[in-house]
């Protein structure tokens, strides 16, 4: 087992870091060149992350297998992409993929007249994508509760449909940011398409992508982690500067400047970046994270090392991520003697924390989850620490071991 173990720092920092771009924006921008006709060079500044790569190889290949790996919006993207353009496609991945539920998403495309078998367990991958005949539907309903990386995987491929889509989603909605980023991004190719929220529908007509170029953001789910950084140094002093962020983002995640005030972190939007210093943190703090789930890691590690009770709601999605996110936490949290309890089924959960620093170094399991590494890793400006399975940051981050060496001494 490989392990990273990270030192503690009592002195400011002063630093700037180089974010990554955003895998979500780039796994959308992908799919959307490729629809559109458009060369690779169009989309510029394109994520590191594995899972980005792992699109770009696979939009490339003309095989009959589409092996994603771990990358589950590739999995989901691609899955619409093969399935609308009618191509003939294993779609395969690790086992951990395999056991991540796909039924809502192929069973849309199979109203619509995508051709898929199920090649092992109902509802799940490995998928047999054997091509498409218009179904004449375009009217479709999808569940809002388990994934909009459904629903943008459907809304991305609706305007190849010879009369358009109307998507009915049912109950109630996660992650609504994602779900404006695609559609922010389809219209960025000329697709436009009209929201009625009230109703819980979005209408996209039949027409056709327009080829063009795409500037990738910088990623605001990585910059949670500095974010956390700033959060935990003991000098008030402390400073880090976030480069290539945008002030009007379309990533859901940007909601960290918000949620991180109470938690003692200001950001102030310079024309490079975000600006982030140290302000006095509030005593206890409550979030509804539905819309932004992927932050939840991050906050319920400061919430516990700072010892400010921490309210949290919207955590359904968790679940079913790289790996079940919610118990992840609960057991590693307890390394650093806090809690995250349940106190009300499947809706509320709280964090309670009596961290001390401690002689007995931590040492955290990463579960294959690139977020349980990087959302521990700050623990390491107070905490010397051990992070096991270090290089699960590539499916996102590949830099980020390097980046933390600006602030941390590592071994």
């Amino acid at each position: 087992m490989s392990t990273i173990r990270l030192f503690p720092r009592s002195n400011s920092f002063q630093e700037n870091i180089p974010l990554p771009a955003s895998k979500s924006e780039s796994n959308r921008a992908l799919i959307i060149n490729a629809l559109a006709g458009g060369e690779l060079s169009a989309v510029s500044n394109l994520a590191e992350a594995r899972d980005t790569q792992t699109m770009i190889r696979l939009l490339a290949e003309n095989g009959s297998e589409a092996n994603v790996l771990d990358a589950g919006t590739t999995m989901r993207f691609l899955t619409a992409y093969y399935a609308i353009t009618g191509q003939q496609k294993l779609m395969n991945g690790t086992p951990r993929m395999c056991e991540r539920p796909i039924g809502i998403l192929v069973e849309a495309l199979k109203e619509l007249g995508a051709q898929i078998d199920y090649v092992n367990k109902e509802g799940y991958p490995p998928l047999q994508l054997k091509g498409f005949t218009y179904s004449g539907k375009n009217i479709i309903r999808i569940r809002g509760d388990v994934s909009s990386q459904f629903i943008s995987a459907i809304l991305m491929v609706a305007p190849l449909l010879p009369e358009g889509l109307t998507l009915q989603i049912t109950g109630s909605l996660g992650s609504k940011p994602y779900i404006e980023m695609t559609l922010a991004q389809m219209n960025h190719f000329g697709i436009s398409a009209e929201t009625r929220w009230e109703k819980g529908e979005i209408y996209i007509p039949a027409q056709a992508y327009q080829a063009t170029s795409f500037a990738v953001e910088s990623d605001w789910s990585g910059a949670s982690y500095w974010y956390s950084l700033v959060a935990l140094s003991p000098d008030p002093s402390s400073s880090l500067e976030l480069l290539g962020l945008k002030e009007n983002s379309l990533q859901g995640d940007a909601a960290i400047k918000d949620i991180m005030l109470p938690l003692g972190v200001k950001s102030t939007f310079t024309g490079k970046g975000y600006l982030l210093t140290k302000v006095e943190p509030k005593n206890e703090l409550a979030w509804d994270f539905t819309d932004c789930p992927d932050l939840a890691q991050t906050i319920c590690v400061v919430a516990a090392i700072k010892k400010i009770p921490l309210t949290l709601t919207g955590l359904e999605s968790l679940k079913v991520k790289e790996t079940d996110r919610v118990l992840a936490l609960q057991n590693e949290l307890l390394k650093l003697n806090a809690t995250l309890v349940e106190v009300e089924k499947n809706h509320k959960y709280q964090v309670n924390s009596t961290f001390e620093i401690s002689q007995q170094t931590p040492v955290i399991d990463t579960y294959d989850d690139h977020r349980m590494a990087m959302a521990f890793a700050p623990v390491g400006v107070v905490q010397e620490i051990i992070i096991n399975e270090p290089e699960v940051v590539n499916k996102s981050y590949p830099s980020f071991w390097k980046h933390i060496q600006l602030i941390l001494k590592t071994e």
